[in-house]
């Protein structure tokens, strides 16, 4: 996105959420709201800046030869979404696990990955099978697992209001097949 597009972008959402504070009952001219629609507005282009990057070029931008093929793990991954369906935050952690086939990747890129995926609308689901997915596409290691855990202010604040539920969604290919490979990262990853 080019900065003179950003702009664009920006007035454009401030304009609208001026409107949306009109239409709920408020006066956007009064003193607390007066720059209300411009931090919104920076506050969504922040929260949805995943659309402008590539989480493939971001692990291969530190992709490393290696003779590694054992597990490699970057647990508690925190992080931060809007749900697609309300726009309502859901946030919590990603556990990812690769083993190598020849490749490895620096472990912050794991975390951006898991970042980029985040900051766009979202499920839970769809946002979990992208992560093991790109991976799996960018380093073609021998299996790749990916656990989320996360809390949903859709169901929280509005509609069921069960404010300690957890969804947990998980998705694994190649070698996290296998039961025993499986039950080894769960192993790891579980909090004591």
């Amino acid at each position: 996105m080019t900065k003179k597009n950003s702009e664009e972008i920006q007035n454009r959402l401030q304009q609208l959420n001026s409107e949306v504070l009109t239409l709920i009952g408020e006066d956007p001219t009064r003193d607390g709201l007066l720059k209300t629609p411009l931090r919104v507005a920076k506050a969504l282009m922040e929260l949805t800046r995943g659309y402008d990057m590539d989480p493939s070029e971001v692990l291969n931008s530190a992709r490393f030869r290696e003779d590694y093929r054992h597990m490699v793990i970057v647990k508690d991954i925190n992080f931060y979404s809007l749900c697609e369906h309300h726009m309502l935050p859901f946030y919590g952690k990603a556990h990812v696990a690769y083993i190598p086939n020849g490749y490895i990747t620096g472990l912050s890129k794991i975390a951006r990955v898991v970042d980029i995926f985040s900051h766009r609308l979202q499920v839970q689901e769809r946002m979990t099978s992208q992560i093991k997915e790109c991976i799996q596409e960018a380093l073609n290691p021998l299996g790749v697992m990916v656990v989320v855990e996360a809390r949903h202010m859709c169901m929280q604040m509005r509609g069921i209001e069960k404010d300690n539920s957890i969804t947990t969604t998980s998705d694994f290919s190649g070698a996290f097949n296998q039961a025993k490979t499986r039950e080894e990262f769960l192993q790891l990853i579980t909090h004591k």
